[in-house]
């Protein structure tokens, strides 16, 4: 049985939105998240833009300070808001890091790559030397495809898919267990995506690395991940094995997303059915009853305006939030 690195429970992040006493608002980001994620694995996360998935991941590292839920990292308490439990970040900063989906915001303009990459290196006290810090910063740009030269180099003197290359750098740099990845092929040429995704796997098999894959592109996830969860406005709507969940949706959303992605193959791209949702997506400000994702839903019945879908184990390992799953074809 695989060993659990990253356990979340009922995991919510709110912003406020104006108002004050009992009409303040919030936008519920992310509501009632709960998922795992074993060590070595590629955990996927999905859905359309503004659903939750960034969040999740900076609540995690705790870039957001969370609403509610809880966070178990190595079996030791990240945070734990009911029981008002926030452990020291500092340490698991080394364990715990990021590649953010911006490589062109996320440098520092005015530092060198080798200052970039070597920064965590001099805030962690990894290097007892300038010659170890300066191996270190040379091996991290080796492992990304990268060279010595780059390392006097400023970020705007490359191309987007190497300043990403840089970010992974920067991320590897203090020898990291778990990397949470933030869409960090969205910005890429389809042709440097292919490079990093292939770069990510070979990483993990080097380091022994466990991720956090976060996309809204289905048919990369469907490719670097072990398991894919799915959210919509702020909830999981399905978790399952990677193969299963592509072959074998079960969430009308689930269904609507796999049936987007583009095929190749001309003859089945034209047999094969595309379903394609209605409306828009609800404001997490004033989300809708019962489940969120009803008023775009064709399957819905009045059930689903009035109760909250649960969140279930339908088959061995495949988790859906659905009401009408045994009825949908």
């Amino acid at each position: 049985m695989s060993e659990k690195l990253v356990q979340i429970e009922h995991l919510c992040q709110y912003f406020p939105a104006g108002g004050y006493g009992k009409n303040k608002k919030f936008v519920r980001a992310v509501d009632d998240v709960s998922f795992t994620i074993n060590k070595g694995e590629t955990f996927g996360l999905v859905g359309e833009s503004g659903c939750g998935k960034t969040t999740t991941g900076r609540t995690l590292l705790r870039l957001y300070e969370p609403t509610g839920g809880k966070f178990i990292y190595d079996n030791n308490v990240i945070f734990d808001v009911e029981n008002k439990q926030y452990a020291d970040m500092l340490p698991y900063r080394k364990r715990m890091q990021i590649v953010f989906q911006d490589p062109y915001a996320s440098l520092d303009p005015r530092m060198t790559v080798g200052d970039i990459v070597g920064e965590a290196i001099d805030v962690h006290k990894i290097a007892a030397t300038k010659q170890e810090r300066y191996d270190i910063i040379i091996e991290m740009l080796r492992r990304v495809g990268l060279n010595s030269e780059h390392a006097n180099r400023y970020p705007h003197e490359f191309s987007g898919g190497q300043r990403q290359r840089v970010g992974i750098a920067r991320a590897l740099a203090v020898n990291p267990e778990f990397i949470v990845c933030d869409e960090p092929i969205s910005a890429l040429d389809v042709s440097i995506q292919a490079q990093v995704i292939n770069m990510f796997e070979d990483l993990q098999a080097e380091m022994g690395l466990t991720y956090l894959f976060i996309a809204h592109d289905l048919s990369a996830v469907k490719h670097i991940s072990n398991r894919i969860g799915v959210m919509y406005l702020g909830k999981m709507v399905e978790l399952a094995d990677s193969y299963e969940l592509i072959t074998r949706p079960l969430h009308p959303y689930t269904r609507s997303l796999i049936s987007s992605i583009p095929i190749a193959d001309p003859k089945v791209a034209r047999a094969s059915k595309r379903i394609v949702l209605e409306g828009d997506v609800p404001s997490p400000l004033n989300p809708p009853s019962g489940c969120r994702f009803r008023t775009r839903c064709p399957h819905a019945t009045e059930r689903c305006a009035a109760e909250v879908p649960e969140w279930r184990e339908v088959e061995t390992g495949h988790f859906a939030a659905c009401h009408n799953i045994d009825k949908i074809d």
